[in-house]
């Protein structure tokens, strides 16, 4: 019944259903020995900066929108009016970290600069090749995968978007230098994978109105009266089944959806250029990750918001409910992809709007992994990290300074919580990898020998652990 800690109903047709880790399944030695669910990463990318305090050409004197007013402890008075009150109900759980800057590699452009190396650390395979750059390494996703899954099973990369346009689309992800990733698109796909439905399986299951669920009943039954099962763990076991049905049902009205859309000459949520169909999109990748990490299936998942420099998503003002220029604009300031396009008037306040909508999605899973327990009566957010990032400081500069990074749970105790820190930098000196390093070493990855991950990416972004941030 227990297969790399975690338990598994068997259907029909070699289908597999990995549930949640089950306390009263577990061997003795094993809760002694381990007592927590292993920490796990989930990163969140978001492009173009943030509507942060600056001076710009455009707009003059731009106010803060973004950073709290004071570092210290987060409260809803240091976080007022910025895009940051929309997590206030998750502050206890929330490191809010500034002062992480990206290292000015010669990518020839500021986008590659920043998307390339937001999860590798690394400069470009070939300098100053700006759009048809390649990052010289391995990402920070790809290794945790590679080091920690079971078996060795690849970490998930998502995307949600038009997968194409500026960097080629899916762009943050790689195996290794000048190897990248391609990304998981369709959440219908994604479930599949995690559940090891064939796409034949999925289909009749969609047309039958039925969930695999339906596929482990008896099995599923005889679980619940399983007499070492405690009422935690049955309560824990229903709440697994209920996420899965209301999962399924989501997807199954999406690809009813698509199906329409593909007979009408259009493509799918995920592929759109619509920001509310593209969010959507995200929010049903994100509850996959939940469920994935849940599951055991993988301790790591990279979710990416729109190509290069998201210049194909226009998304909605919720003042007005009209769409925005596409975001790349919105972050020029300009109706341009450089800085030659008439000013858009407001277009810092629209910049912040978009931050705010970033926020929604990121708290939209930060909602999903505290409503999962632990078997040691915790939440599964609490257990790893869930990190919200940045390509760049701001728009229009694009410059790499303070790239915000926004952690939610502690990977067990490894970091701390509650708190925004500004570590110590010096604009335009990278310490970037220092921040991949915190968080490889906050989820599980060690060095020959066994001491903490601190030489991921290059030297040049910085080597060691950022410190102030450990609990």
């Amino acid at each position: 019944m227990t297969t790399n800690r975690r338990n598994f109903l068997r259907g029909v047709g070699g289908f597999s259903l990995a549930l949640p880790l089950l306390e009263g399944l577990r061997p003795n030695t094993a809760k002694a020995r381990d007592p927590d669910v292993p920490p796990f990463a989930i990163f969140i990318r978001q492009a173009n900066g943030v509507a942060c305090a600056q001076s710009t050409d455009e707009i003059g004197e731009e106010p803060e929108r973004f950073w709290p007013t004071t570092m210290g402890p987060l409260t809803s008075a240091t976080v007022a009016g910025r895009a940051l009150d929309e997590l206030t109900e998750h502050f206890p759980r929330l490191l809010v970290v500034k002062g992480v800057n990206g290292t000015n590699f010669e990518y020839g452009d500021g986008h590659a600069r920043g998307a390339f190396q937001g999860l590798t650390g690394r400069g470009p395979t070939q300098p100053n090749q700006g759009g048809d750059s390649e990052a010289s390494g391995e990402s920070l996703d790809h290794r945790i995968g590679r080091e920690l899954n079971p078996e060795g099973r690849d970490s998930l990369f998502l995307y949600t978007g038009r997968n194409s346009g500026w960097l080629g689309g899916a762009c943050i992800s790689y195996r290794d230098a000048g190897v990248r990733r391609a990304p998981l698109h369709d959440p219908a796909l994604v479930y599949q994978q995690i559940m090891g439905l064939s796409g034949d399986q999925f289909a009749e299951l969609a047309a039958r109105q039925q969930s695999v669920n339906d596929l482990v009943r008896d099995q599923f039954a005889s679980l619940l009266a399983n007499p070492k099962l405690s009422s935690n763990d049955q309560q824990r076991l229903t709440l697994h089944f209920e996420a899965i049905r209301d999962l399924e049902a989501g997807l199954m009205c999406t690809l009813g959806e698509q199906e329409l859309m593909a007979l009408e000459g259009l493509t799918g949520q995920h592929n759109s250029t619509d920001g509310d169909e593209v969010l959507a999109a995200g929010r049903v990748h994100l509850d996959l990750a939940a469920l994935a990490v849940a599951c055991g299936y993988t301790r790591s998942v990279a979710l990416q918001v729109g190509n290069g420099n998201d210049g194909d998503t226009n998304y909605r003002d919720p003042d007005t409910n009209l769409p925005m220029e596409n975001f790349h604009y919105i972050s020029h300031r300009r109706l341009s992809h450089d800085s030659e396009g008439s000013v858009i008037p407001g277009s810092d306040l629209l910049h912040h709007k978009i931050d705010r909508q970033f926020a929604q999605l990121f708290k939209h899973l930060v909602d999903r992994l505290a409503g999962i327990d632990t078997p040691n009566g915790g939440k599964l957010v609490d257990c790893g990290v869930s990190v919200w990032y940045n390509d760049l400081g701001n728009g229009p500069g694009h410059h790499p300074n303070s790239t915000p990074y926004i952690v939610a749970g502690g990977a067990n105790g490894f970091l701390k919580q509650g708190e925004a820190i500004e570590v110590q930098n010096t604009p335009w000196v990278g310490n970037h990898a220092m921040m991949l390093n915190t968080l490889g070493s906050a989820v599980g990855l060690r060095k020959t020998g066994g001491g903490f991950l601190d030489d991921f990416g290059d030297p040049a972004s910085g080597t060691g652990l950022m410190t102030e941030l450990l609990a």
